[in-house]
């Protein structure tokens, strides 16, 4: 009953996404070339998209609260019950029903379905993934208790654009810290189908099988980064495009098919696109190749005006804010440009750095856009190629500044379609190949009778790897506290002295030494951190003495030691003498702050 319970929340909120999304889209019209269900989806990522802007405007107000977000979604059920009888005379009135399966076409599904089913399971464990704990849900949980936006200077990131991550802080207000994990899911699975969809609009119904298999495969649905989200996004800017230039086509009279629609679609993507911006700067790297896309076709200042607007509708309140407190829009990664505030040179120089520890080659299945010029469907199709260049400009600038697989995922849905067309046209030069060299075996059926038995056993060790990885997130679920806890301390290293200080630290701060990817399960604010004002640099190189003395001077009460950081602290003079034992366990250790020595009561 939790997953039943969980998912029956999110397809409400689903549900009012689409409503909202709907009630849109209808005002703008439908697409040129029809897809009832690449446009259902891009109607819930629009409600999705327009739910980010209610949320992002009441927290402004400071009204964001339990009342204001259930009314919010009761809205979007409203327009969903107005907008259901039109959309279901819609699905009853197809034209003609779908081709049958193929045999490599009913593979193609099997392995979709078993890549889906971990996916269908990881989301229900308790947050326990390194960001979402270090600063994504540590905000939504601010924005959820004080009902307000705010910059809190004792996360990482304290100016980072959050849109997503207020969704994330409905999800709490009205859940759990699973439930946005199911909301970050979400967004994912609705990229997955518009994948699908768009594979089979423009290239196959294989191709679109195999590129959602890919897609699900890659993406991270087991937490609440909102890398996936901010791909859905990307994803729905490319497809709204798309639509304005198929609705900018000449038509048979030499006519364009909807002159007043095809501002619309490009207004959508701008939104689109300035909903992914609000959510992560990363989103930036994929205006200059849409604005050279779209110039050579728009070059009316009115259009560009309105689709300013909307782009900056969703995140103009995160720039703009950064802007004027700080003088950085782009606040931290404008550092050199703009000026330094939150963070030094050296933090600046260290998160760069670290960043390329941990870079890293694109995933092996997106290796085929290498080949998708060689493919049928790039002769045939126009948004093929458009995919391709897209695809090709990602993975440049993607190298080019970081090289963290992260990063790359606000791309990776239209890569992963491309790289499946290169696939199948290599593996399909390979099979014609094989015909020539082995006529023989070509006439007898022997070559496809060994092409359907590989793909056969795919299917059959996928179906081994997927139960065992379904299992595994079977096992991660937690629906007691006993349970939770159980998992937590196996899973969240510092997590036990965490939840110690949150229930025993009540009069004064927390300052925590390696432990910054546990903050979320600290009381609340836990400061410390490698980079920014409140760096270990500044305080763990005094002396015990001094760093006790300077702690006190700043209203700490105790100390959170992560299990690596340990010995380096006790192994200096006097340590104790300054620091008392609170809690230890699993190496992690907290400290009670003691004050001077002269000021200690006598024994």
């Amino acid at each position: 009953m939790f997953g039943v319970a969980h998912y029956a929340a999110a397809a409400v909120f689903a549900v009012a996404c689409w409503g909202f999304g709907r009630a849109l889209l209808s005002r703008i019209g439908m697409p040129p070339r029809r897809d009832r269900s690449l446009e259902t989806a891009m109607a819930a990522a629009a409600g999705l998209g327009l739910f980010v802007c209610i949320f992002q405007a009441i927290a402004i107000a400071g009204l964001f609260g339990r009342a204001t977000v259930i009314g919010a979604v009761a809205l979007g059920l409203l327009a969903a019950a107005l907008q259901a009888p039109a959309w279901l005379r819609e699905l009853r009135s197809r034209e003609r029903a779908a081709a049958p399966f193929s045999f490599v076409e009913k593979l193609a599904v099997a392995v979709l379905v078993l890549t889906a089913l971990p996916a269908l399971v990881e989301p229900l464990a308790p947050p326990a993934v390194f960001d979402e704990l270090m600063y994504h849900l540590p905000y939504a949980r601010e924005v959820a208790q004080s009902g307000r936006l705010g910059v809190h200077e004792w996360l990482r990131y304290p100016w980072f654009p959050y849109n997503y991550n207020l969704i994330h802080a409905g999800a709490l207000l009205l859940g759990d810290d699973v439930l946005p994990h199911l909301l970050s899911g979400l967004a994912g699975w609705l990229s997955v189908w518009m994948v699908y969809r768009l594979g089979v609009q423009h290239a196959s119904r294989l191709t679109g099988l195999i590129a959602a298999a890919v897609w699900l495969g890659i993406a991270d649905f087991e937490s609440a980064l909102i890398d996936i989200s901010v791909a859905l996004f990307v994803l729905a800017a490319c497809t709204a495009l798309w639509w304005w230039r198929e609705s900018e086509e000449p038509g048979p009279s030499g006519q364009s098919v909807d002159k007043a629609r095809g501002p619309r679609w490009l207004a959508l993507a701008a939104f689109f696109l300035g909903v992914a911006a609000g959510s992560k700067y990363q989103a930036l790297t994929v205006l200059p190749l849409v604005a050279l896309f779209v110039v050579r076709r728009e070059r009316r200042l009115k259009v560009w005006g309105v689709a300013l607007l909307c782009f900056l509708l969703p995140c103009i309140y995160w720039y703009a804010r950064n802007a004027i407190t700080t003088g950085d829009p782009f606040n931290p990664i404008g550092a050199r440009l703009f000026g330094f505030t939150n963070w030094n040179a050296a933090d600046y120089k260290n998160q760069f750095d670290d960043v390329r520890a941990h870079a890293g080659w694109p995933n092996g299945f997106l290796w085929g856009v290498l080949f998708a010029p060689f493919a049928l469907a790039w002769k045939r199709s126009a948004a093929v190629r458009a995919a391709t260049v897209f695809s090709v400009y990602s993975l440049f600038v993607w190298a080019l500044t970081s090289r963290y697989p992260r990063y790359l995922a606000a791309s990776v849905p239209l890569i992963a379609l491309v790289s499946v067309v290169g696939w199948q046209a290599l593996l399909g030069g390979l099979a014609d190949w094989l015909r020539r060299v082995l006529p023989g075996w070509n006439q007898s059926g022997a070559l496809d009778r060994g092409g359907r038995w590989l793909g056969v056993l795919v299917v059959a060790i996928g179906v081994g790897g997927s139960f065992y990885m379904a299992r595994r997130s079977v096992a991660a679920i937690a629906t007691t506290p006993a349970e939770r806890t159980a998992f937590l301390e196996a899973q969240v290293p510092g997590y036990a002295v965490m939840n110690y200080l949150r229930e025993h630290v009540t009069t004064g701060r927390v300052y925590q030494i390696a432990l910054s990817e546990t903050i979320y399960y600290g009381p609340a604010p836990v400061w410390g951190d490698a980079i920014g004002p409140w760096r270990y640099s500044d305080f763990i190189v005094l002396p015990p003495a001094e760093f006790a003395r300077k702690l006190r001077g700043l209203g700490f009460e105790a100390i959170a030691v992560g299990a690596s950081a340990v010995p380096m602290l006790e192994s200096q003079p006097g340590f104790l003498d300054h620091f008392a034992l609170m809690y230890d366990k699993a190496g992690a250790k907290a400290y009670r702050i003691l004050p001077p020595k002269n000021e200690r009561t006598q024994p």
